[in-house]
């Protein structure tokens, strides 16, 4: 009820926002969401043009509705010749991401190393869930940290949401006049996570279509876990689509509850394989496109000129 309501009020919002002719945008960028829902059909009343972007591999309702009607829609993720064919309004961009998610160097990557205090002869693991964190990545690491760090070093970015129910793990990071000890460091939240995703040799994470395109713009061996609950179960169909072409392992949320030991296994066959790693790193990065905010202004300003 209270979605519906909403609903209402975004189409009321838009339709006063959009009426008055001097105020009007040439071209309307909708990304995604129902939030977009009603100002796209208010738009189409109007005639405005819009161009969407779609991050993930699969459409939500609301893109699947507006797309039909879209001037340009963006892709974040490849598309097949069928479909480009069949759509000729549709174009890949890739998803946007921060310059400073790029590559780096072995050596930058050893340095990394030592400016989070990990040692640089050892892998780095890096664990996230996001910004918030994901409750079941943490519990998970937990039970499966002291094997870990038999054989790796280990990075947590625990979340601002479930930081405080993970205190228990500091007793695994131990210092010793500002050196690490233990190998193993827990955040809340890193504001370089660029540079602490540098440092990994193995990123675990969910499958969100930006934490991927990170991933992919940083050439980094991922192993996703999706988190299958989620509205059109994106994070799953976006996992699924890598794991067929060897660009990223895939472990998902409902076998790592079931099977931890699976998850430790699965991390600890890519910490020995280095050639296998640096081939799903590279396969991931061919999903990036280093113009794709520059493309998507383009195609946006493009759609406003016509009119």
């Amino acid at each position: 009820m209270l979605g519906f309501f909403g609903f209402i009020g975004g189409i009321i919002v838009s339709f006063c926002r959009l009426v008055p002719k001097k105020s009007r945008p040439d071209a309307i960028f909708l990304k995604g969401g129902y939030v977009c829902l009603p100002v796209g059909l208010i738009a189409k009343i109007f005639k405005i043009p819009y161009v969407i972007h779609e991050s993930d591999v699969v459409a939500g309702l609301a893109n699947r509705i507006l797309m039909k009607k879209a001037q340009k829609v963006a892709f974040g993720t490849p598309l097949s010749d069928e479909m480009q064919a069949k759509h000729p309004n549709y174009v890949w961009t890739g998803i946007p991401v921060g310059p400073e998610f790029k590559p780096v160097s072995p050596t930058k990557q050893l340095s990394l190393k030592k400016a989070f205090s990990f040692n640089p002869d050892k892998p780095l693991v890096v664990i996230t869930g996001g910004s918030q964190g994901s409750e079941n990545l943490n519990n998970t690491t937990r039970l499966i940290l002291p094997e870990l760090l038999k054989f790796t070093s280990v990075g947590l970015v625990a979340g601002r949401k479930h930081y405080e129910d993970m205190v228990d793990l500091k007793k695994y990071e131990n210092w010793d006049n500002a050196s690490l000890e233990s190998n193993f460091r827990m955040w809340e939240f890193n504001t370089t996570m660029n540079e602490l995703l540098g440092a990994a040799d193995v990123v675990v994470s969910r499958a969100g279509a930006t934490t991927i395109a990170e991933l992919a713009a940083l050439k980094k061996a991922a192993l996703l876990v999706p988190f299958e609950p989620l509205p059109g179960g994106h994070q799953v169909k976006n996992a699924e689509r890598l794991e067929k072409t060897d660009a990223a392992a895939v472990f998902s949320d409902s076998e790592m509850l079931k099977d931890p030991q699976g998850l430790l296994d699965k991390i600890h066959q890519l910490i020995k394989s280095p050639r296998q790693r640096a081939d799903m790193a590279d396969r991931l990065h061919q999903e990036t496109r280093a113009d794709a905010a520059s493309r998507l202004a383009e195609i946006i300003l493009e759609v406003a000129r016509e009119q």
